[in-house]
């Protein structure tokens, strides 16, 4: 039987739980002649690799550094992926094609429904990464009023700005020192590396909205922990990985994966295998 494949790509990436989730959602599905790997590949190398990819690859996920060095090797990108120059899904069409979508967004918004969260009056988000463009993209489809970034320099506080601008979402920025400030918005999405929001723990508000930590290891975060001891909304990056994983898997293979539970309770699993 000829095995069909996929692949994570991106450095590092001894990390990923993709493979995880997609083999779970293989099984579940029943594709056993579906396999899901790993690569570590940087900038430098992804050319090459891509290059000698045969007919046997069904797709591809991309993860950090490589969001933006995928796309002048396709043959097209969706308009989502367009919206914040960012792949983190590549196709390959019947017809030899590769096309390039980004499921971060989509799979944003669709964990913050599986919440109830579907439309807020503001928001905010903490740090100003690849990761925040994708949250504003986000954002400008559930926010009607403004968002607020906390950012570390001037340059990061231009960037989101022009980012709010080319998506349509009117954003304010304002310096890391206040950041505390965020954790009064409705929603706060945070998507600064580990330890970065461990100082605001403290200032959680008695009666908090929904935060977003983008994290998911380590999990809870001091934040998040905080966040939860006071009753508030709470997701993590697994919830991300998950919804995003979910529309990759349905682009790659063409089938809905049934229930995210097992895609869910397979990621739950491995984190805890590292601790």
């Amino acid at each position: 039987m000829s095995r069909i494949r996929a692949a994570v790509l991106g450095s590092p990436i001894e990390h990923s739980l993709s493979p995880v989730l997609h083999r779970a959602a293989y099984r579940e599905l029943g594709l056993d002649d579906w396999s899901y790997g790993r690569f570590e590949i940087d900038e430098a190398a992804l050319p090459a690799f891509v290059a000698g990819l045969g007919p046997e690859w069904a797709g591809l996920s991309l993860t950090m550094p490589l969001k933006r060095a995928i796309i002048p090797l396709l043959d097209g990108i969706s308009d989502t992926a367009a919206s914040v120059e960012a792949v983190n899904t590549v196709v390959f069409t019947d017809d030899g094609r590769r096309v390039g979508d980004n499921t971060d967004i989509p799979g944003l918004i669709a964990a913050l429904h599986e919440r109830g969260v579907e439309k807020v009056p503001a928001a905010a988000i903490l740090g100003a990464g690849a990761t925040a463009s994708s949250a504003l993209a986000a954002l400008a489809r559930i926010c009607t009023g403004e968002v607020t970034a906390y950012v570390r320099s001037r340059a990061r506080a231009d960037e989101m700005r022009q980012w709010g601008e080319r998506l349509g979402v009117s954003v304010r920025t304002a310096d890391w020192s206040r950041a505390a400030e965020a954790l009064t918005a409705p929603l706060v999405i945070a998507t600064t590396p580990a330890g970065a929001t461990d100082e605001l723990a403290g200032a959680v508000p008695e009666v908090p909205g929904t935060l977003f930590d983008v994290l998911y290891d380590p999990w809870p975060t001091a934040l998040a922990a905080a966040w939860s001891g006071r009753g508030g909304t709470l997701l993590g990056g697994l919830d991300l990985l998950v919804h995003q994983a979910v529309l990759q898997v349905e682009q790659m293979t063409g089938r809905t994966p049934g229930p995210l539970a097992a895609m869910r309770a397979a990621g739950e699993a491995a984190l805890h295998a590292r601790h």
